[in-house]
């Protein structure tokens, strides 16, 4: 229970897991992480590189590359699960989920995915391959819990 807590919790959040969005082969530009990324230390900053992988870094940034990871919210309540392909409205694969369950705090299913970069705007609607059929998805925004600031 406590790790499936902590997975929900992660999800809602938009926050990575190493071996679900992050691996050795995405990089924190594919993954979204470009605040990990100091501006001192960026291509255009006053101390440009000094960490490993700089150089292929800075060209991604450049080049842009051709996935993006994106929030999916699912229409109903049927759940989606790692590794299940994503579509777009004519059946052709655009990505792949890489992390998925159910949202208690946004009472639904949600999902990370990778997907092409053109399809990576909010509202755009997609389907999800769940066994035999199809789930209506859209890309949504993350974190799916707006985060809010207290003051103490």
């Amino acid at each position: 229970m406590g790790l499936g807590a902590r997975d929900s919790l992660r999800l809602e959040a938009g926050l990575c897991l190493y071996g679900h969005e992050l691996t050795t082969e995405i990089d924190p530009v594919q993954a979204g992480l470009m605040w990990s990324v100091s501006k001192a230390r960026r291509a255009d900053g006053p101390r440009p590189g000094g960490f490993p992988g700089a150089q292929v870094i800075f060209q991604r940034m450049t080049d842009k590359p051709p996935l993006r990871r994106v929030g999916l919210a699912a229409d109903g309540r049927r759940p989606m699960r790692d590794g299940q392909l994503v579509l777009d409205e004519q059946g052709r694969q655009v990505g792949q989920i890489c992390s998925a369950c159910y949202g208690s705090s946004v009472g639904g299913p949600i999902a990370m995915a990778y997907i092409e970069r053109a399809l990576g705007e909010p509202g755009t609607k997609l389907l999800v391959a769940v066994r035999d059929k199809q789930l209506p998805v859209a890309v949504t925004r993350m974190p799916f819990i707006p985060q809010r600031y207290y003051r103490g």
